[in-house]
């Protein structure tokens, strides 16, 4: 089993949890709709990927 020689200082421990940073979404312009999107996904307002129709969109009710 592995045995520390010295006790791991609470500022060592700590800076090393300190380098986590959260990054923002890389998006991307569809080229159908000009909507941004998630590279590599299909659009989710006109639900093309690489300039075919993926998806159907479902029709919005008008009440």
């Amino acid at each position: 089993m592995a045995v520390q020689k010295s006790k791991t200082s609470k500022m060592r421990t700590n800076s090393r949890f300190a380098n986590y940073k959260a990054t923002a979404p890389a998006l991307v312009e569809c080229p159908q709709c000009h909507e941004l999107k998630v590279p590599h996904r299909a659009c989710k307002k006109c639900g093309y990927y690489d300039g075919k129709l993926v998806v159907e969109q479902k029709e919005k009710k008008a009440d």
